[in-house]
Parts: structure tokens; C-alpha cells; sequence
């Protein structure tokens, strides 16, 4: 992988698994209702100054899945379909650096070092992504308020709800120095 050795003057907002299976019973309870809005903010606004915007999709290997290709639920919502991306990564993993084509060459041959990472699921892809950005040496921007996520179990049965998990990961990007946490209003600044 490589790691940026330029300072482009771009940034490539990703907008990670924005996908209609989302919005599926399956995944329980959500947190940040807001969450498709200021995507949708932002992805106007990188399209109205030009600069690059790369879409990941997340295609499940599990067939009951709501994000395996064969079902409704792998589209994009309308008005990440309506997007025109400079890239269009494919992943069956957490991380978008390990989709198809090669996000961290595509970043480097564009001469792109910092990233704004917005999507589902904040703890997930969103979290995993910019923890590995992060380490290749990207300047990372985590848009907080431009993801959401859902309750979910530990090995224990103990339920830790959206918001707890999405407190969990801000401070790990923060506190761990993998990204600078800012909020949609900030980036639209």
C-alpha cells in the first residue's frame, strides 16, 4: 500500500455502504437520523467545487444478507445514486483500502492525502476505514454527524446502544490519533 508523499491540495470525501438494505428491520435500532442528510449535504457540496468523491458499496458474501448483490437492498439510496464518484470501490470486508480497484492507489496516483470519511456504519466500515487511513499516513477527517450505526450485543449479551458505540468510536479516532473528529457544519466551513 502506499503511503501519501504529497500534499494535494484535494480531499476525497468516501462515502462508505450508503445502501438502501440499511434501512432494513434487520440491523435494530439506529441512532443519528440526521445521518442521510448532511451526507447528502456534503456530497453536493464536493460536487459543486469539484472535488472527488469515491462511493463504496459493500457486497455481503452472506445470501439473507440485505446487502448481498442479489437482494434490493445492495442499491445505493437515491441520493447516493444520483452522485457521479471519481471512484467506485467494491468491498466484502470492513476496510474500503480492501475493496476493488485499490482505493490507496487510486488516493495516491491522484496525489490525494486527506480523506473525509462519512457513511454506515460509524463503529464498522466508517471507524475501520479511517483507523487504516490513518496508519498509511493520510490526514483523516471523520465526520461524526454524517454516519450512523446500530445497537449491538457483546459476547455477554450486553447491549451497547448507537450513541454509546458512536462515543466509543470518536474517541478511539481521536484519542488513538487515527483522525481529526469534525462535524458536517465544520466541513461545509
Amino acid at each position: 500500500m502506499n503511503a501519501p508523499t504529497t500534499s494535494g491540495s484535494q480531499t476525497a470525501l468516501i462515502v462508505i455502504d450508503v445502501q438502501k438494505g440499511f434501512e432494513d428491520a434487520h440491523w435494530g435500532p439506529r441512532n443519528n437520523p440526521s445521518a442521510d442528510e448532511n451526507i447528502e449535504l456534503l456530497t453536493t457540496r464536493w460536487a459543486e467545487t469539484g472535488q472527488p468523491i469515491v462511493v463504496v458499496r459493500h457486497n455481503s458474501a452472506s445470501p439473507t444478507s440485505p446487502l448481498h448483490p442479489d437482494n434490493d437492498g445492495n442499491a445505493f439510496k437515491d441520493y447516493v445514486e444520483a452522485v457521479e464518484p471519481a471512484l467506485l470501490v467494491t468491498k466484502s470486508v470492513n476496510s474500503a483500502f480492501f475493496g476493488e480497484p485499490s482505493l490507496d492507489d487510486w488516493l495516491a496516483a491522484s496525489d490525494i492525502s486527506r480523506v473525509a470519511i462519512v457513511g454506515i456504519q460509524t463503529n464498522m466500515c466508517c471507524e475501520t476505514t479511517a483507523r487504516m487511513a490513518g496508519n498509511l499516513g493520510y490526514d483523516v477527517l471523520f465526520v461524526a454527524d454524517a454516519t450512523h450505526t446500530f445497537d449491538l450485543a457483546g459476547p455477554d449479551g450486553a447491549v451497547l446502544t448507537a450513541d454509546q458505540l458512536t462515543t466509543a468510536t470518536v474517541t478511539n479516532l481521536h484519542g488513538g490519533g487515527f483522525a481529526t473528529v469534525v462535524t458536517t457544519a465544520e466541513l461545509l466551513r
